[in-house]
């Protein structure tokens, strides 16, 4: 009985710890089921989210609105300063200079001595002219009277005919001599008048390289006037502009100079327009005359020049940044119904930030930025940026275009 007992004993524990593991080990993988379930069913709301989202949100983008207004067409280019009237002054003479009368540096007015030079020869000379002139003058008078009386003794038939002919022709040789020495007597002046040598303009003397007993040739430059106000700068425009530059000229199209060290631009006015183009490089002369009193503008200087040859009336005007460059040409997404859309562009006139395109319509918006991740159909969705303003718009002046503030989802 005993042992009987102790078998009945021993075989309820078996099964005592046969249930007991089975307890545990239904324990331990029901968490694991549910974890793994869990997961599951989230990943698959996750994926159904995904999807629903890629149709809901779209793609984020900014926007600006075309604007209509006018624009001016403007040519900005390198110019080089130079001078309206530029003189070198030469004597007509050789002689010696005897007075410099002027600085180098001096401010001289057209007319003002600059140089005397040694004159006492041909006062001399002019001298000399004026007796022979009185000389002969004299024998004119004496043949005028002998000429009168025999008139008077042909007709009393005292002489002969041919004496009297005879006293008019050596009148007449003396009348042609007294007016080759009056035209010696000009001569003469004109020579004197070389040794006061006078400013042909006004404006600034440079170097003089001569000095008080110099001897000076024909050839020998006494100094160089320059004159500075009104000045000119010449600048090249591309031929492709060349009819715009031509009607431009009519109506003398004011010209920006910018110097450095000054603001303000200096303004002047279209004055020329050279008569070919040069076939090397494909430019036109042109030149703009500028007041330059305080003396801005300096011959041989490089200064930028800024030339309005048109105005383009009602031109459309979108941000640079909304055009793309594709292999079909350009084009630009415009939004509508929440969907981007593309359009081509012509680009007729190109601004810093800004382009005058034909292709769409004021108003209108473009896509600024974002682009790159649209395609046609697309859904977008517009970034707004709180930094700019009511009504502003990135890139386009005058406002007009959509609002950037961040998208509050």
């Amino acid at each position: 009985m005993a042992r009987k007992a102790l078998y009945i004993s021993g075989a309820a524990g078996v099964v005592v710890l046969a249930l007991a593991a089975a307890w545990w080990f239904n324990a331990a993988s029901r968490p694991a089921s549910g974890a793994a379930g869990a997961a599951a069913t989230r990943g698959a709301n996750a994926v159904e989210h995904g999807a629903s989202g890629a149709q809901g949100p779209g793609v984020l983008v900014t926007l600006a609105a075309a604007q209509k207004q006018d624009v001016p067409v403007t040519v900005t280019v390198n110019g080089n300063v130079v001078s309206l009237n530029s003189v070198d002054v030469r004597p007509q003479v050789s002689n010696v200079v005897q007075k410099v009368h002027v600085k180098e540096g001096d401010y001289v007015r057209a007319g003002q001595p600059l140089f005397t030079l040694d004159a006492r020869a041909d006062q001399a000379n002019l001298e000399k002219a004026r007796a022979q002139q009185l000389k002969d003058q004299a024998t004119l008078s004496d043949l005028d009277r002998q000429y009168r009386r025999s008139q008077e003794l042909l007709q009393q038939n005292f002489i002969a005919k041919s004496a009297t002919e005879n006293v008019l022709a050596q009148l007449e040789a003396q009348r042609a001599a007294v007016e080759a020495d009056k035209a010696a007597v000009r001569a003469a002046a004109v020579a004197l008048s070389y040794d006061d040598i006078r400013a042909p303009i006004s404006g600034r003397t440079g170097a003089i390289p001569v000095f008080a007993g110099t001897l000076v040739q024909p050839a020998t430059t006494l100094v160089t006037i320059t004159q500075l106000d009104p000045i000119a700068v010449t600048f090249p425009v591309p031929e492709g502009r060349l009819q715009d530059l031509l009607e431009a000229a009519k109506t003398r199209s004011p010209v920006f100079a910018s110097v450095a060290g000054r603001a303000v631009p200096l303004k002047g006015f279209l004055s020329f327009v050279d008569n070919t183009v040069d076939p090397q490089v494909g430019t036109v002369r042109a030149k703009a005359q500028f007041d330059n009193r305080d003396n801005a503008l300096w011959p041989g200087q490089y200064v930028n020049t800024s030339i309005t040859v048109k105005v383009l009336k009602d031109a459309i005007v979108v941000p640079m940044a909304a055009i793309i460059t594709s292999p079909n040409g350009r084009i630009v997404y415009t939004m509508k119904d929440g969907l981007a859309q593309p359009r081509r562009v012509d680009i007729d006139y190109a601004m810093g930030d800004n382009a005058a395109v034909r292709g769409v319509q004021a108003g209108e918006r473009v896509v600024v930025e974002g682009k790159q991740n649209l395609r046609p159909g697309s859904r977008v969705r517009v970034e707004r940026a709180g930094s700019a303003p009511d009504g502003g718009a990135p890139g386009v002046p005058g406002g007009g275009a959509s609002v950037a503030r961040k998208d509050p989802t």
